[in-house]
């Protein structure tokens, strides 16, 4: 799972905005994107199923990481 989510640096970090491409998803993020991580670790997960290829990405670590649970919501 993506620790960016319960982090106070979602909604201006480039990282989480990469991860959200490439989940093929829009971004709910409307600021101006300024934050630049310090040595964020991104899993990709491949999920192989007959004709079926799925490419999962997940942040799982980041040394910016400040937590701030819920706050992608508000």
């Amino acid at each position: 799972m993506c620790i960016c989510i319960n982090c106070q640096h979602v909604r201006n970090c480039i990282t989480y905005k990469v991860i959200q491409r490439q989940h093929n998803k829009q971004s709910s993020v409307k600021h101006i994107l300024f934050f630049m991580p310090f040595q964020p670790l991104i899993e990709v997960n491949i999920y192989n199923s007959k004709s079926n290829i799925k490419i999962e990405w997940d942040l799982v670590e980041c040394l910016s990481f400040a937590e701030q649970p819920g706050y992608w919501l508000t």
